[in-house]
């Protein structure tokens, strides 16, 4: 039995398959020849699709992992034409939609972006999910090493692209054109979801142009699902985000540019 385990991991190295079928092979029992190899073949299948959604989550770097149960929708004003089930089922990404959330610090921004990421994780859509920050920093530090395509061919891995904290901060000059240059490359090819504090009008405030704070609205909510989250924030109701909100939903559903 050694040695015959033994030639059948040599012929899964061969083919390229994996060592897991080599290791099922020896246990995994059918009626027939055909139906054991049925079981064989669909067991390697459910493996592959696990350790997919695997290297998915981990290269994702979620700061931390949430359930749909933890999640709490009371405070939320979704647009007429989503909801939370809706986004968890990837429609946005399939509908090649970008989502936009908009609220105060605590309110739930991070953790919706988050379980979005894991489900589309789970569908084997790859996601990647930066603190915008971040993302900034690794641009600048890449154009100044001369890396920036090795950077560009690791985000464009991801289906779905997670910009967090936007505005929280003022940015790097250089690094804020280089996201602005790639968010324009990849416009229509890919989702982002983008969490941020601060409405339309003070996007040039961290941004230091507004011309590129203009473009770049008009990118992002070109085809958006526009999210809120009122919680504690007052300003809210004077936000221009919020103006955009309530056009969307007076032109039945159908969404305009912001």
């Amino acid at each position: 039995m050694p040695e015959l385990r033994e030639a059948i991991a040599l012929c899964c190295k061969k083919m390229r398959l994996s060592s897991h079928l080599a290791e099922r092979a020896m246990t995994i029992d059918g009626a027939t020849n055909q139906e054991y190899l049925f079981h064989l073949l669909t067991d390697e299948i459910d493996h592959r699709h696990k350790a997919k959604i695997t290297k998915y989550l981990d290269s994702a770097e979620f700061p931390k992992r949430y359930t749909p149960e933890q999640f709490h929708t009371d405070e939320i004003t979704f647009p007429e034409t989503t909801s939370f089930q809706s986004l968890l089922a990837l429609d946005f990404y399939r509908q090649g939609k970008n989502v936009i959330m908009y609220g105060g610090s605590g309110t739930g921004k991070t953790m919706l972006s988050i379980l979005i990421g894991i489900a589309a994780c789970n569908a084997e859509v790859p996601a990647k999910f930066f603190r915008t920050a971040g993302l900034i920093n690794r641009f600048t530090e890449s154009h100044q090493k001369g890396t920036l395509n090795n950077l560009k061919k690791k985000l464009n891995a991801a289906q779905i692209l997670i910009l967090d904290e936007f505005g929280y901060v003022p940015y790097d000059r250089t690094g804020s054109q280089l996201l602005f240059d790639y968010l324009s490359e990849i416009h229509e090819q890919k989702s982002v979801i983008l969490n941020t504090n601060l409405e339309f009008a003070q996007w040039a405030n961290v941004l230091y142009d507004q011309k590129m704070a203009t473009a770049l609205i008009g990118r992002l909510t070109h085809h958006v699902e526009l999210i809120l989250f009122p919680g504690t924030n007052y300003r809210l109701r004077e936000s221009s985000i919020n103006e955009a909100f309530a056009r969307m939903n007076r032109k039945d559903g159908s969404h305009e540019s912001v």
